[in-house]
């Protein structure tokens, strides 16, 4: 890996709109710092390119501290960059080396119709989530303290570890079946795992598998490239889990 500036070549899918073919465009970039993010990388190819006069390069970002799940980019051929558990504003260009050609993408997905060069449509997954609807927790006047509810420290951990997705989408850019599954999947979980999430537990799974099938994402056929391109590390036991949720509604669908 590098430790002085560097010449890159890029690659970066360039699109108008939703509309109109993409196509993919060269640049070479000079003076990238490894200390750089990408995003910063990124950043510095945009300002040479609004002092020329050209249109910059559209990204998603907003934390930049690998919290929201915005900067959602295909480098290389992998989501979010060769680094393992790393947002793309997480990864530094000290994982590449002087003279490198690398690859920018949007994510691939009927269910994410790209809106302009690397930005992509994520409002599906804000779809599955308002179909998960709501907890019937009092929320108002007398409530009751959480910690006042027992729960095993096991299922506490696992819905902790579930809740920890920031919704990116790398499990649906990864998938060769874009699979939102394992996105369906953690959020059934960190709910169906504690006490709070038990009353709606069995409409919740099937609206948002229901929703999720709408939206066109694919099914799961357990490659698990999702479980390794994810930034949070979440497992794909969480599939399981929703599938073991879903049948188990299926079946006995009252509560």
């Amino acid at each position: 890996m590098s430790s002085e500036n560097m010449t890159l070549k890029l690659k970066i899918w360039r699109q108008k709109d939703s509309f109109e073919a993409g196509k993919m465009v060269d640049y070479t970039i000079t003076g990238v710092s490894p200390d750089m993010s990408f995003l910063e990388m990124i950043d510095v190819l945009n300002d040479d390119l609004i002092r020329k006069g050209e249109d910059p390069v559209a990204f998603d970002h907003d934390c930049r501290e690998g919290i929201c799940g915005m900067c959602s980019m295909f480098i290389n051929g992998e989501a979010h960059g060769p680094n393992r558990g790393v947002t793309t504003c997480q990864l530094h260009m000290r994982s590449f080396n002087d003279g490198d050609t690398i690859y920018i993408e949007p994510w691939r997905s009927q269910g994410f119709p790209v809106i302009k060069d690397l930005m992509v449509d994520r409002g599906a997954f804000d779809r599955i989530i308002q179909a998960g609807g709501f907890i019937s927790v009092n929320t108002s006047g007398r409530t009751l303290d959480a910690n006042a509810i027992p729960i095993a420290k096991e299922d506490a951990d696992a819905a902790f570890d579930a809740a920890t997705c920031i919704g990116c989408g790398a499990c649906v850019a990864t998938c060769p079946n874009s699979s939102a599954m394992l996105f369906v999947g953690a959020k059934v979980s960190q709910f169906s795992l504690l006490p709070q999430g038990h009353p709606e537990r069995k409409e919740r799974v099937m609206n948002m598998v229901k929703q999720m099938d709408e939206e066109g994402f694919g099914n799961c056929s357990n490659i698990g490239a999702c479980e390794v391109q994810c930034p949070k590390n979440i497992s794909i036991e969480v599939i399981a889990r929703m599938n073991r949720e879903y049948f188990g509604a299926l079946v006995k669908p009252e509560n």
